[in-house]
């Protein structure tokens, strides 16, 4: 595989990233590359815990062009830290804040860089060049590792940037993490091999994503997630101002991708992919369900087993969601995704997937937000019933039911129904089992003995 350029960008004062409201340009950014590849602490493997998305660039480009290795689990926990340290013993973490809060050598992104050399050279890294790990949870809870080699990432970037016309000129903003494999492709890679720039936050709140918005230049893209789109499209006293709208983490129902549409005055496109693949397809929500796959990559069916191959990917890797192929029986470059298997639920000889029911949920006036949940492992209703977690100020159990039952069929109805303050979201707005399982169990064990849940 031949080498191939750090950055797209072909001009030394071209911009790259939007930061505290000023441009970056392309000399700037390569400079603090180059410094900070020279002051990194001995190690192969990195923990980059950069919160400010271009430091955490500049970080991930360090560690590339000095041949280290950034690992990338989905959580920053004391535990996960252990466990990056047991897969890596020689890991060492980069922060950008005074306390990191984890127990690794630290390396600290200095607050101010010494001056930049005045060459322009963009480096080229080769493709077969291991540049990340990311991971997976395994089922005996040991992280599972996915290596990441340059030329794929690259492909990918291309082929995704490609797809949804972003290219030099487009501002680039994201409110999901960079370390989040999504936010990674989207907010990171693909500016860096489009020729876009990159803003350097990552706003949360509503009145944050307009004020960041109007930070860019236009055209501006906006990659969020279906949680974060919702409760910004909540907030009628805003308008925010993007040109083009990328969603991904979790299936996007296609009413709300009209009303962001609507809202927005322009499309909305979807991403579908996975950690162990990166981005595979893109679909026009508002416009229907197939999706179609990057360029050269097509899904195939070998028995009830579904195949991703072709374009960025070096090999066939199963995905584990229920896919229909529409194309063709056997290998289509267009297919209908139903969700992951693991989400599917039978009950009384019925069938429906958690993704659909947690839609329904979320189609009920004064709903906020809530999902459903698969009986616990330890749970004598295993086989029984199901169980949802919501959040519905103003909504009685009885009246939330009444609603649902005209939605969805009575044997998903939710048994317990618990109510609460606020899911534990992540940064991508999706809920981590554990910490949902321990609420669910938390709560049951409340209302078992009579307490207010």
């Amino acid at each position: 595989m031949p080498f191939l350029p750090l950055i797209a960008h072909r001009h030394p004062d071209a911009v790259m990233a939007w930061r505290g409201g000023m441009p970056v340009s392309v000399r700037r950014f390569l400079g603090e590359v180059e410094y900070i590849a020279g002051q990194l602490p001995l190690g192969q493997n990195v923990l980059n815990l950069c919160g400010d998305r271009y430091r955490f660039t500049v970080a991930l480009a360090a560690c590339i062009v000095s041949g280290r290795v950034s690992l990338l689990p989905s959580t920053h926990t004391p535990e996960m830290v252990r466990q990056m340290q047991r897969i890596a013993p020689d890991v060492f973490c980069i922060v950008d804040k005074k306390d990191g809060g984890v127990d690794l050598t630290t390396f600290r992104y200095p607050e101010s860089i010494p001056p930049l050399t005045a060459n322009f050279v963009v480096p080229g890294i080769a493709g077969e060049q291991i540049v990340a790990q990311v991971f997976t949870s395994g089922s005996s809870g040991v992280p599972v590792p996915h290596v990441k080699r340059w030329g794929n990432l690259v492909r990918n970037a291309r082929a995704g940037a490609a797809r949804l016309g972003i290219g030099a000129g487009h501002a680039v903003l994201g409110t999901v993490p960079p370390q989040h494999m999504y936010g990674l492709e989207a907010t990171v890679l693909m500016p860096l091999q489009s020729g876009a720039a990159l803003h350097a936050g990552r706003p949360f709140y509503p009145a944050d994503i307009c004020t960041a918005l109007e930070e860019l230049p236009r055209p501006r893209v906006l990659v969020t997630t279906p949680y974060h789109l919702r409760v910004l499209l909540a907030d009628q006293t805003l308008s925010p101002v993007a040109d083009r709208l990328l969603s991904a983490t979790a299936p996007l129902p296609q009413d709300l991708a009209r009303e962001a549409e609507a809202r927005f005055g322009v499309s909305l496109h979807e991403i579908y992919g996975c950690t162990e693949t990166g981005q595979l397809a893109s679909r026009h929500t508002a416009a229907g369900a197939e999706w179609q796959t990057l360029p050269d990559v097509r899904v195939r069916r070998e028995g009830q087993i579904i195949w991703a191959e072709g374009g960025h990917l070096d090999k066939p890797i199963r995905l584990t969601d229920v896919i229909e192929l529409t194309g063709n029986d056997t290998a289509s470059d267009t297919f209908l995704l139903y969700g992951r298997h693991a989400d599917q639920v039978n009950i009384a000889g019925k069938r429906t997937s958690l993704a659909y029911l947690n839609h329904q949920l979320h189609t009920i006036p004064g709903v906020q937000d809530g999902v459903f949940l698969l009986p616990r492992e330890d749970s004598p209703e295993r086989v029984g019933r199901l169980a949802a977690l919501v959040v519905a100020p103003g909504f009685t159990p009885a009246a939330l039911v009444r609603a649902l039952r005209e939605r969805i069929d009575p044997v998903f109805l939710p048994r317990p129904l618990l109510f609460v303050d606020a899911l534990p979201r992540n940064a991508t707005g999706k809920l981590p089992g554990q910490f949902t399982q321990d609420l669910q169990a938390s709560l049951e064990a409340r209302s078992s003995t009579g307490m207010a849940a």
